[in-house]
Parts: C-alpha cells; structure tokens; sequence
C-alpha cells in the first residue's frame, strides 16, 4: 500500500512521489540515508499474538510504522488533533524527536525518521552520515525551522525518491491525489509510547511501557495500533486494509 496524506500538489509546494509502506522500501531509505545494517523493517501480518505470526519477528522492536486509512484516520484523530496545543519544543531533553510534516506525500519518509530518530533506534545512525547531520541540526531546531530543514534537505529528496522507485506495485505520481495516513508508533527513551505524525499539531503520548515491553508488546499494541480497529469496528467496518511493519534489530 503506497503512503498518502489527502492533499492535491500546488505549484509553491514541494511534493513527494509516494512511498509503498514496504519493509524493503523503508529499510532501503534509512540505509541509503545512514543507517547501520542491524536494523531492519519487518511486515506484520496480525496483532494477534494467538496467530503465532509476531513470534517471527525480531526483538526488540523499537517502532511500528502503521497506514490508516482516511475514513477510519478522521474519526479517530481529527477531534483529538484539534485539542492539542500545537508543540513549540526543542532541544535536546525533549521526551522525542518530532517533525512537522511541510512536504506534500511525504508521509513515509516522516514516518521512517519518526522511528529511527527516537529511542534506541537512534543508536543505529551511522556517525557522520546524512541521516546523522540531519538528526543533529534538527535537534536544537524547533517545529518551524525543524520543518524547514528538512524542506530543503537534497540528501532526504534524493534517499525518498531512490526508495520509491523499489516496491511490489507501481508508485503513484506526485500529481496523483492521496487520503491515507502514516503513523509511527516509538518507545521513546523516557520509556513511553510515542504517537509520532507530522500531520497533527505535535507528538503524543500514549502512555508508559515496561522495562521489557517494547513497541510490539501487548500493551504497546493496546494503546497504539488496535485502538485503529475498534474505531473500525464501531463503524461496521470489516477488513480495514491496514498496513503495518516493525523497526527491528536484526540484519535483513
């Protein structure tokens, strides 16, 4: 499923040919911009662990990396979106890393360095890489200039679009109209579930993991992933069409 995020290219703003939410795609993006081989993304085909299918996973996993579809996104974001007070933090004791999304079909790209930016990902960037001088100028930025940064990024528009020419399906175009949403979900190093989007007003947190719970466990999925399907299901909806892959150490 290719990422998308309901906005229509105009000509004063930069667009991205949208990414395939694919464990290839993402893990190609994060090495092309500097990123050690220890880590890797991996498809999740169920969040039910009675499956048997997160056992093939590798832990810990430090992020999921989810796309909601936009009749079921609203609903379950645009009211509590609305409420937040748009985030102004910087610095390096922010609880994580968050960039405001300014660039048109972006959202994959925002997605992958929400994840690999925060937590103990973080400890995989390749000491003087793009992704790394990236990460260090942003830190003292706040969201505007942070945004900006990234804006005007060749090293992020050349690793975006090398990745979206990978994929099992053809990508759209940049002209093509999206409505879906990318959503990164990080244990932070505060020891937090962290609803990283830079589509809302800020980062948020959806409250305190274990010492041994990483972003796949139980109670991570509870406060994160699964809220998605009950908004689903209270809409009637069966197969939502949910795509999810995990941050994970372990060489592909």
């Amino acid at each position: 499923m290719a990422e998308t995020d309901g906005t229509k290219p105009t000509p004063d703003r930069k667009f991205f040919v949208p990414l395939e939410n694919n464990p290839e795609v993402l893990t190609h993006l994060l090495r092309t911009l500097g990123t050690r081989p220890t880590l890797t993304f991996h498809d999740v085909y169920s969040l039910d662990s009675s499956t048997g299918l997160l056992d093939f996973i590798p832990r810990p996993v430090h992020a999921l990396i989810l796309i909601v579809p936009a009749h079921i996104y609203h609903p379950a974001r645009d009211a509590e979106d609305a409420q937040l007070t748009p985030y102004t933090g910087s610095g390096p004791n922010e609880p994580v890393l968050w960039f405001r999304q300014t660039i048109g079909h972006a959202c994959g790209t925002m997605a992958a360095l929400h994840a690999i930016s925060n937590g103990a990902a973080r400890h995989h960037v390749v000491p003087g890489s793009a992704l790394d001088a990236i990460l260090k100028d942003a830190v003292p930025l706040t969201p505007e200039p942070r945004a900006q940064l990234l804006y005007d990024s060749k090293a992020l528009e050349d690793a975006h679009a090398a990745a979206a020419a990978l994929g099992d399906s053809l990508a759209p175009a940049s002209s093509d109209p999206n409505g879906n949403h990318f959503i990164a979900l990080v244990k932070g190093d505060d020891g937090n579930l962290w609803e990283l989007n830079g589509g809302m007003r800020g980062p948020v947190c959806r409250g305190a993991l274990g010492e041994g719970e990483d972003a796949l466990s139980e109670r991570a999925l509870d406060l994160g992933a699964r809220p998605f399907f009950k908004v689903a299901e209270g809409m009637g909806e069966g197969e939502i069409g949910l795509s999810i892959v995990a941050l994970a150490e372990g060489e592909a």
